[in-house]
């Protein structure tokens, strides 16, 4: 197997040992940095030919010999439009960037937010090193965080990270810890919460820890420390691991737990612990977020391989409302 390639072309010529291969398989062994997903369309829009002759079929089998050439269009260019909005990059490389995600920052475009997002702000911090993901120069966004949960991410520069990362957050490989603080004490103080997750049928706006159907969901928690000084406390931080990715599932299941996040105005009611007041009462009442952290990510390098860790300590808000509760 030999090939060449210019600025957005391959030439690709197969050996003997390849006779038999479906073509999108032999493509992605012969050409580095696009994804097989990549290969499969541009085979399906006629971008790869046999000689003079398109070939659209990923599933032609390749004989010996057999010489293709693929020509790779410019990244169309995203919907999105890049804003200038201030992000924390933790890492970055050709590959991925790593940011800290502030709260109240939207990670998509939707209809009840049509830009100021972080796609919006990779887009523009990220400029000409985004070589297009599935053809589209737009950052590849791998998992996500709420809106109102603040902490680390990881973002795909390019086709090929974005299908290693991708995979990685499939078969939960990708290692996520968050810390939260929620009301009362969770008992056991660690263990692992295992239910199918799926939409609260009687409210869409919310998820919900269902007896049949919707998907499978696993949290693992260990509490961290208890928060304040009655007798019992009033709060706790703790720390969740997930080995599923499901919306709002921390949310969720620590709610059915029995202990709702503090601060959660979708899944907790108004809360405020008996006999408090004065500044702690006022702290929290003002908190209106999920006091939701994501404070480590590690995952394999997509194209390096080597083993990547970063961590985050928890944001200035969450501390100044873990004050407040210590002191309770």
């Amino acid at each position: 197997m030999t090939a060449n390639s210019e600025i957005n072309r391959y030439h690709v010529r197969a050996g003997e040992d390849h006779s038999g291969t479906r073509l999108d398989s032999f493509l992605a062994q012969a050409v580095s940095g696009l994804s097989r997903s990549r290969l499969k369309k541009l085979i399906t829009d006629g971008h790869v030919t046999c000689g003079e002759n398109p070939v659209k079929d990923p599933a032609f089998k390749v004989k010996s010999s057999q010489e293709f050439h693929i020509i790779v269009p410019e990244p169309e260019e995203a919907t999105p439009r890049p804003q200038d909005i201030p992000l924390h990059v933790v890492y970055e490389d050709d590959q991925l960037i790593v940011i800290n995600k502030p709260p109240g920052l939207v990670v998509h475009p939707a209809p009840g937010n049509p830009d100021r997002t972080l796609v919006n702000a990779l887009l523009a911090h990220c400029g000409d090193s985004l070589s297009g993901i599935g053809g589209v120069k737009r950052p590849g966004i791998v998992h996500r965080l709420d809106k109102d949960t603040s902490g680390l991410m990881v973002a795909a520069k390019t086709d090929i990270a974005h299908a290693a990362l991708a995979k990685q957050f499939a078969n939960h490989s990708m290692e996520r810890a968050y810390l939260a603080v929620v009301r009362g004490v969770p008992n056991p103080s660690q263990g692992e919460i295992s239910s199918n997750i799926g939409r609260n049928p009687k409210n869409r706006k919310k998820m919900a820890v269902l007896p049949r159907g919707g998907k499978s969901a696993i949290t693992r928690y260990r509490l961290i420390r208890t928060l304040g000084k009655s007798d019992p406390p009033v709060a706790s931080l703790v720390e969740c691991r997930l080995a599923t990715g499901r919306t709002h599932q921390i949310r969720v299941h620590m709610t059915n737990l029995g202990h709702p996040l503090v601060g959660d105005q979708l899944y907790g009611r108004a809360w405020r612990p008996a006999g408090v007041s004065g500044d702690a009462a006022a702290a929290i009442a003002a908190f209106k977020r999920q006091a939701l952290h994501a404070t480590m990510i590690g995952f394999k390098h997509p194209t390096s391989t080597k083993n990547l860790k970063f961590e985050q300590k928890i944001p200035l808000d969450m501390n100044e409302l873990i004050f407040y509760l210590d002191n309770i």
